[in-house]
């Protein structure tokens, strides 16, 4: 597939500071529903970092709200005021729809300058979401902000795209509005406006892929560009339906004043983590389909920067841990625990046709059977064969928790706790 073979030059180019230690066995997004459960805290914390780097949008938005909402105060934009009026009022046609486009091109002009304050936000919370997932829990503030180092322009360059196009978009809306105020003809601005939305669209499609590429591997421009197409183009039915739901807080801003709300409470918790959340686990699904992360490499890597100190206590767990297999695997209940030998021993079994006094008489029947096995097994549980061998077992289990002289912990190993 041509797909398989341009992705595949991703492969050992990931942007993290973590190593993946497996991959998903089952259901992706179980595994997500339950990364999310189980750390939801840190979900929250990602979230806050995030948003404090939206702030100087948001407050450009609400300015360019209130403006707008004074200058309806204050002009006569009504000229319905009756003949006896004692002062003339002039023609007041397309005033308003003026005014919002000059406000508009000010404003949202200042606003793609806040949009790049807010990729700082978006790099580390994507880049924090993607390993949360990928780890299954690790987060700290230390790699959120790892995250804006190693990925920001890779974010901001498809931030600074995006915003553009809208910003393009909302100024034809704005002109559209006010040539149909003037009276003028409404087909080309209607058309207009309406291939400028299906373009905002696409356009934010391709973007969330570029961020999504640019966070988590190192590539050049045009390889973002390229890969971003490939794998927006290989799922598209994917990609509408994962946008529609990761952009679920978005839409309830276009809602009624009560969504609207909910919607405000929503990204002040866990909107813009959320958003992240869905969007990293679904492009890193795609990914794993293509690119399959060589871990043992990943393991070396990270390997050959820990100390010699940190070789030795790791060697040490990864001693207990096969030990405590081998312990686990070596003792038997068949061996270590007394089994009443059944010869001859009679249970009463249902019949073709059977009442409940027969249910009761094979219950009856078993539950005195069990009460002689337990017997058999209380009466010979200290024969000395038993007690051997428990305690062969108890001492190397034992000697897993053992401690040295002062507190130390022993030096364990496989080899001297299996003879």
């Amino acid at each position: 597939m041509a797909a398989d073979t341009k992705l595949k030059a991703l492969e050992g180019h990931d942007l993290g500071d973590y190593n993946r230690k497996e991959l998903p066995t089952g259901s992706r997004w179980s595994d997500t529903w339950g990364v999310f459960k189980s750390n939801f805290g840190k979900v929250v914390i990602n979230n806050l970092l995030t948003l404090v780097f939206f702030v100087p949008l948001v407050a450009i938005l609400y300015i360019r709200n209130l403006y707008v909402e004074s200058i309806a105060l204050v002009y006569p934009f009504s000229t319905n005021i009756g003949p006896a009026s004692p002062h003339p009022v002039p023609d007041m046609a397309g005033v308003a729809e003026g005014l919002n486009l000059s406000s508009d091109i000010m404003f949202y002009s200042l606003a793609i300058v806040a949009a790049l304050i807010a990729a700082v936000g978006l790099a580390g919370s994507m880049y924090s979401m993607k390993k949360l997932v990928n780890t299954h829990g690790k987060f700290t503030v230390k790699g959120y902000f790892h995250g804006v180092k190693v990925s920001y322009l890779n974010t901001a360059l498809p931030v600074l795209l995006f915003s553009l196009v809208l910003y393009a978009t909302v100024l034809v809306c704005d002109w559209k509005e006010y040539t149909i105020a003037l009276g003028n003809s409404a087909a080309w601005p209607i058309t207009a406006m309406v291939l400028m939305i299906i373009l905002t669209v696409v356009v934010g499609l391709i973007c969330l892929w570029f961020m999504a590429v640019g966070v988590s591997y190192k590539v050049k421009p045009w390889q973002l560009i390229k890969n971003s197409f490939v794998l927006m183009i290989g799922f598209i039915i994917q990609t509408i339906f994962m946008a529609g739901i990761a952009l679920i807080p978005v839409w309830f801003l276009f809602m009624g004043s009560f969504m609207r709300i909910i919607a405000y409470i929503i990204f002040i918790v866990l909107g813009f983590s959320y958003v992240s959340l869905c969007w990293m686990s679904f492009t890193q699904w795609c990914f794993d389909m293509y690119i399959t992360p060589n871990m043992e490499k990943e393991k070396q890597a990270a390997r050959a920067k820990m100390t010699e100190k940190e070789l030795a206590a790791e060697k040490e767990e990864e001693e207990k841990r096969i030990a405590r297999e081998i312990l686990a695997a070596g003792k038997s209940e068949l061996v270590g625990r007394p089994i009443m030998p059944m010869a001859g021993e009679e249970v009463t079994a249902l019949s073709a046709v059977f009442g409940r006094g027969d249910i009761a008489a094979v219950s009856a029947s078993r539950a005195q059977l069990q009460t002689t096995v337990n017997g058999y097994e209380d009466e010979h549980k200290n024969d000395q064969r038993y007690v051997e061998y428990n305690k062969l077992f108890a001492e190397r289990e034992k000697a897993l928790q053992d401690t040295g002289k002062k507190g130390k912990k022993k030096k364990i190993s496989s080899d001297n706790l299996l003879k």
